[in-house]
This record gives structure tokens, C-alpha cells and sequence, in this order.
């Protein structure tokens, strides 16, 4: 390697030590390091324009509007409550029916959104039950990542991916990720309620409370929740015939977001915009900037080298290698960069001399969706629940929420190493 792969990497390992201890915010310290790149010479401007993956950013846009018009109608909060009454106001019961609805909410609409219309809906329950909401906050978090594993937009690391390699499409993540995501929830399920049960009692007075609520009157705009749901519904058509349709997953999700906007009128488009999380965006161009520096540098294809030396070439020893080693990681440092330093490394492993990639594909997406649950900082969804949990007077504690995530997902990637084995390499 010359000179510039050695800043290349200096820059990189910085940028990311910066991101992982949370001393600047990691928009702009991802930024911050994509300019770097440009300004030492590393990458050109148009080099680095050429490395940003407009898909995933015109997805996340596109699904974040249609998401954001959507909970003003007060749908979320009124499929909460419902599930809630459902459960009859027992505690323990409303602790698995909102997991539930965090992981196929996770699945269709991605983990961050999720976990952002969830937790206040929670803490909303909580109080009027007057039980603790960690518990509930907790199992939602390892909900929405494992949930998220199952599709194509269901978590970040999935978008980047199936980005990146057309012929992962909508129908091939879940075909391939939904399975194992439901085996994992199941398995979850009892988990769940053996640790907090004991936790979690309330009066029939206050259960009562939860069961006077009128759930249909919490649905704020019924014209507006029409609209939405019609255009989500299309939306999601849209993606699982999108190969079919020979249109990119982002032309999908801002097709529906403008049909959306254009129904509801200029006076909800300034709203859509304001809810749109820029600071994810940028993250997600500084990051695919940054990781340009390592590709143009020769950087990638060394790793990818000495990968392929340490596992012989053997498609099953680098599955495997990549599934452990992209959960462990994912744990500790956010999947999304881990991520993006990953593609273009299997990319690479591609271009020398491992044939079939799609159980490293697979096994990159099952290690850092499922990895995110290792640990507080371990993926965007845990991050923002946490936030908004410390908001109430809450906060999660990294050792405590760690005793937990950690064994969880450590049990998530047994079973993951057992599907990958025996649906791709027997």
C-alpha cells in the first residue's frame, strides 16, 4: 500500500473513533471526514459523488415522508391502544403485543421509524398502568432490529445492500431473512417474559383504564388515514414487483411520497420535509464518501485478499466468518458504517475467486441487523429509543441494557449460524 492508503486509513480510523465515542455528532464528523478525503486528494469531487449511493438516500427519504404524514393521523397510536385492550390490560401480555407490532412494523416501515412512533405510544401506556417502561422500551429495541432483518427496508444495512447488489431484490430479502427472523421472535417470545414478568403487576382499576379508552377516537384525520394507507399499501406493491417493474427501490419509495404529498397538499409537504431526518441522510454521505477514500486506495482489495487467504477461499468458512464477525462488531460500533466498509470488501472477495456471494450477502446482513442488539450504541433504533426514554426521566444504562442485548444476541446468531449452514452451505 502507498502513502495515501496509509492517510486513507488514518482518516477512516479517526472519522470512526470520533462516531463510536459520540464526542461529535456523527453527521458531522462523518462529513467531516468525507470532505477530508476530497480535500487531501485521496478521491477527486467526482469520485467521491460517484461512491454516494442516491438509492439508499432517495429510500429513506421517500419511506421517512410517507411514514411522517402517516402518524398524524393517529394510526399508531390507535393500533397500540388497540393491541393493549386486545390484551385486556394485563401488563405482560401488552409487553409481547407491542414487540410484535415493533418487529412487523420494523419489517415494512424500518427499525427507526418504528421505535420513534412506538416509545412515547409506550410510555403513554406505561403510565396509566403505572408499571415500568424499561422493560417494555427494552424488548421493543431487540424487537425492531430483528423485525428489521426480514426485508429489504427494514433496517439500514439491508438498504445499503440490497443497493448495492441488484439482484438482491424486495422478494429475495424476505424469502431469504424473513425466516429466520421469525424463528428468532419466537424463541424471543418466552425469553421476554420470564425476565420481566415479575416486574410487571397493575391493578384491575388501572387495567380498567386502559380498556375505557376509545381507540377509534384517537384517529385524528380519517380522509387523510385513507390516502396514507392507500399509498403505503402501493408503495409496498411497488417493491415487491420492482424488479418486474425494472424500477430501483428508491424510485418506489418517492413515487409514493410525492403521490402522497400530492393528494394531501402544499401544506403538509413543508410538515413531510421538516420530519425527514437530514441528519441520517448526511451521516450516509459522509460514510459513502469516507469509504470511497479506502476503495480508490487499494485498501478494500487488500483486505478482501487476506480474507480470502484466511478462509481458503471456502464459501462456508467465509459465511460464517462474516456472519460472527459482522455481529460482534455491530455490537459495538453502529452497523450502518460497519456496513459500508463491508460491501465493497465482499464485493471485492467476489473479484477474487469466491464465485458464489449470496450466503456472504445474507450472512452480512442476519450479523449486523441482529448485531445491533449486542449493545446500546450497536444500532440507529437503540440510540433513539434510549434517547427519547432518558427524555421521560427514563435513561437505559449501557451495562444494564448490555446484560441483556448482549446473551440475546449472542442466542440470535447460534440460530442464524444453523439457517445459513443448512440453507446454503449443505
Amino acid at each position: 500500500m502507498d502513502q495515501q492508503a496509509y492517510v486513507a486509513i488514518g482518516i477512516f480510523l479517526v472519522i470512526y473513533g470520533i462516531v463510536i465515542s459520540e464526542a461529535i455528532h456523527r453527521t458531522i464528523a462523518a462529513m467531516i471526514g468525507g470532505v477530508l478525503m476530497v480535500v487531501v486528494g485521496i478521491v477527486d469531487q467526482h469520485e467521491a459523488l460517484a461512491h454516494i449511493d442516491f438509492n439508499t438516500l432517495g429510500l429513506l427519504v421517500g419511506m421517512m415522508i410517507i411514514v411522517s404524514i402517516t402518524a398524524e393521523t393517529g394510526l399508531f397510536k390507535c393500533i397500540a391502544v388497540w393491541a393493549a385492550q386486545k390484551a385486556k390490560g394485563n401488563p405482560v401480555s401488552i409487553l409481547l403485543s407491542l414487540a410484535l407490532i415493533t418487529a412487523v412494523g420494523s419489517a415494512f416501515l424500518d427499525n427507526v421509524t418504528t421505535v420513534l412512533l412506538m416509545v412515547p405510544v409506550t410510555f403513554s401506556i406505561t403510565r396509566q398502568l403505572q408499571v415500568p417502561p424499561i422493560p417494555y422500551i427494552l424488548t421493543q429495541i431487540i424487537a425492531s432490529n430483528v423485525g428489521g432483518t426480514a426485508t429489504l427496508i427494514g433496517d439500514p444495512p439491508n438498504i445499503m445492500i440490497g443497493s448495492a447488489v441488484k439482484e438482491l431484490t424486495f422478494m429475495a430479502f424476505i424469502n431469504n431473512l424473513a425466516p429466520i427472523a421469525v424463528i428468532i421472535m419466537i424463541v424471543y417470545l418466552p425469553l421476554f417474559v420470564m425476565l420481566y414478568r415479575k416486574q410487571l403487576h397493575t391493578t384491575p382499576q388501572l387495567k380498567q383504564r386502559i380498556m375505557d379508552i376509545e381507540a377509534r377516537g384517537l384517529i385524528l384525520d380519517r380522509k387523510l388515514l385513507v390516502q396514507c394507507l392507500v399509498v403505503l399499501g402501493l408503495t409496498i406493491l411497488g417493491f415487491f414487483l420492482h424488479q418486474t417493474l425494472h424500477l430501483e427501490s428508491a424510485t418506489v419509495a418517492l413515487a409514493g411520497a410525492f403521490l402522497l404529498l400530492l393528494l394531501t397538499g402544499e401544506h403538509a409537504m413543508e410538515r413531510a420535509f421538516t420530519k425527514v431526518e437530514w441528519a441520517t441522510i448526511f451521516f450516509f454521505v459522509g460514510l459513502f464518501v469516507l469509504v470511497s477514500g479506502l476503495i480508490e486506495t487499494g485498501v478494500i482489495a487488500e483486505l478482501a485478499a487476506r480474507a480470502i487467504d484466511l478462509t481458503g477461499g471456502n464459501v462456508a468458512a467465509a459465511s460464517m466468518l462474516i456472519l460472527w464477525f459482522s455481529a460482534i462488531a455491530s455490537a459495538f460500533l453502529d452497523n450502518i458504517p460497519f456496513v459500508a466498509t463491508m460491501i465493497p470488501l465482499i464485493q471485492e472477495m467476489g473479484h477474487s475467486g469466491i464465485d458464489n456471494l449470496e450466503p456472504l450477502w445474507w450472512s452480512l446482513a442476519i450479523g449486523a441487523c441482529l448485531g445491533g442488539n449486542g449493545s446500546l450504541i450497536g444500532a440507529s433504533a437503540n440510540l433513539i429509543a434510549a434517547g427519547l426514554s432518558a427524555k421521560e426521566g427514563h435513561p437505559i444504562r449501557f451495562v444494564a441494557y448490555l446484560k441483556i442485548g448482549f446473551p440475546l444476541m449472542l442466542l440470535s446468531i447460534v440460530l442464524a449460524s444453523g439457517y445459513v449452514y443448512v440453507r446454503y452451505l449443505l
